[in-house]
């Protein structure tokens, strides 16, 4: 690869056609979202591709012995859900205008509302990839004659790169936890407000007098029981939030077979029989909660298996953060401070990319100002807070 500059892009509608180790020498270790294991088993399970509107179409790129030094999870699209970061309303004003929105492209991990990188490049690349890519991925958005090429939850310095190529950049923002070097979960506590402590330490004590025990469960010991319990909560919470799930059953036996060893899932168990439970991955430096479920009515079950165990997992295992997933203010009194998130779009037709520019400024303004307020207005001790 030494001193083999051209670089050559193409676009494959399965994962599986590309090898793993390749792509995960480009995707590196740090973010579980972007290894080829978590992608294959979306893609193997049928929780996407087929008719779940989410249709494979990586984009690699390799230097002429072959050798592939960047890649990018990218999905044709016939529609706008699994996306966290919502265009509905662009949608609708496009097709009013008479324009076509769908399909589009996304960059993405689909159903995960995990900021990472997009632009997976091996560390030995061309110093000249990254751009590359993003130039590449204009060419295949005007090829395929799509409306826009839209990269969610990418980087700060992803976000920078594509700015640089004149992308529209949409900020956001999400919850996440910071360690500030706790030795336990009290000491944490320590940390906040008296009211915001008290809290916390009730609403613990009602889940353990309800007579719920809490198990981590990760690698080996996970079971095909695990999984059966934890997809039917998966279930009946979608059911009762969203609608239809968008993860099939096969995709967490394929999730604990190939990334057990990244997986903490929290499983409350009452009387004997599992309750609810909430699956985390975990990467180099952080834990993410990504679903939670539960059968009944267990007050303040949620916030003891969604927060507070991953809180006391990322002490014990001395991990940089908690990213507890999208929205969610009562995160906020719970410790969870909020952290800008980025996505960057490619607008074809001109008329209707200044539209979106200016919806933009104007979003962006109020976003910015939700944040400062939100940081204010959080539970920490005047000179606690781990984020300040």
């Amino acid at each position: 690869m030494a001193g083999d500059t051209r670089l050559t892009i193409e676009v494959v509608d399965r994962i599986e056609a590309i090898d793993a180790a390749a792509w995960d020498a480009c995707a590196g270790s740090a973010n579980p979202f972007v290894a080829h294991a978590f992608l294959h088993a979306l893609e193997r399970s049928g929780s996407v591709g087929g008719r779940t509107g989410w249709i494979p179409y990586h984009a690699v790129a390799r230097v002429t012995d072959g050798t592939i030094v960047g890649a990018v999870p990218m999905y044709l699209k016939g529609h706008s859900y699994g996306e966290y970061v919502f265009d509905h309303g662009w949608a609708q004003a496009f097709v009013r205008a008479g324009g076509r929105y769908y399909p589009k492209l996304q960059v993405a991990v689909p159903f995960t509302p995990v900021p990472g990188p997009r632009l997976l490049v091996r560390p030995d690349a061309p110093a000249f990839v990254r751009a590359a890519l993003i130039e590449a991925l204009g060419e295949v958005a005007r090829r395929r004659k799509v409306s826009s090429l839209h990269v969610t939850f990418c980087t700060d310095a992803e976000k920078d790169a594509f700015a640089a190529a004149g992308w529209l950049i949409r900020e956001g923002y999400q919850f996440h936890w910071n360690n500030a070097g706790y030795d336990n979960f009290d000491d944490f506590l320590a940390t906040l407000s008296h009211s915001r402590r008290k809290m916390i330490k009730r609403e613990r004590r009602e889940v353990a007098a309800q007579g719920i025990a809490i198990e981590i469960v990760t690698g080996a010991d996970l079971t095909t029981a695990h999984w059966d319990a934890f997809f039917d909560f998966y279930i009946a919470t979608s059911e009762r939030k969203w609608g239809d799930p968008y993860l099939t059953r096969p995709f967490f036996d394929l999730l604990g077979a190939t990334l057990g060893e990244r997986v903490a899932l929290v499983m409350a168990k009452q009387d004997g029989r599992w309750i609810g439970g909430a699956l985390n991955l975990v990467g180099d430096d952080a834990i993410y909660g990504r679903n939670w479920g539960s059968r009944g009515d267990h007050p303040f079950l949620h916030f003891e298996a969604c927060y507070y165990q991953a809180i006391e997992f990322a002490i014990m295992r001395g991990l940089k953060r908690v990213e507890a997933g999208a929205q969610g203010e009562h995160k906020l009194s719970r410790g969870y401070m909020p952290r800008a998130t980025w996505s960057a779009h490619l607008i074809l037709d001109p008329g209707f990319r200044e539209a979106v520019a200016d919806f933009l400024r104007r979003e962006t303004a109020v976003v910015v100002q939700e944040i400062d307020v939100l940081a204010d207005h959080g539970p920490f001790k005047a000179a606690s807070d781990p984020a300040g």
